[in-house]
């Protein structure tokens, strides 16, 4: 790929009818062979975990191979969609984070029943739990998303300690 081409990837896309965020719609580009609106949470999905894995400022391999298990399994994908979508909203997390973290977990609230919403709250207790522990970085990372998603403290430390983290 020319530089031309690279930059170009990295403009910022204006958003459509649906909110997307740029991170959104490069990630269901790549899954066109989805329907649209599952390819979207799936996006959506995946960024948000990369919150959390990327908290410390990097992702293990076994934060992504947690990931791209996650993926693989709650979007019923096949391995090489899932490998795919977790390392572009790895890398869209790593290059937009600070702008794009709150656009794509509330367009996650907007698309999301209930269900799903805890669903993704479990999995991101899931990827801190990875390695040595939950971080206070990966726990206040948490703590933000579960606030963007709508939850309260009190759902935040319940599912926390259901799952004994």
């Amino acid at each position: 790929m020319s530089i031309v081409a690279w930059i170009r990837t990295l403009q910022v896309a204006p958003p459509s009818d649906h909110g997307d965020t740029e991170t959104v719609v490069r990630i269901v580009k790549e899954l066109d062979k989805l329907e649209p609106e599952r390819a979207r949470f799936l996006a959506a999905f995946a960024y948000v975990l990369s919150r959390v894995a990327g908290a410390d400022n990097r992702v293990s391999e076994a934060e992504t191979a947690a990931m791209v298990n996650l993926v693989e399994k709650k979007g019923r994908l096949q391995r090489a969609q899932a490998v795919l979508v977790v390392e572009i909203a790895k890398n869209q997390n790593k290059l937009f984070g600070s702008t794009e973290d709150f656009l794509v977990t509330r367009e996650f609230r907007s698309i999301a029943t209930d269900d799903e919403r805890r669903d993704l709250l479990h999995c991101l207790f899931v990827i801190s739990a990875v390695e040595a522990g939950v971080s206070p970085e990966e726990s206040a990372q948490m703590r933000q998303i579960a606030s963007e998603l709508g939850f309260s403290h009190e759902d935040f430390i319940r599912t926390r300690l259901a799952l004994r983290l």
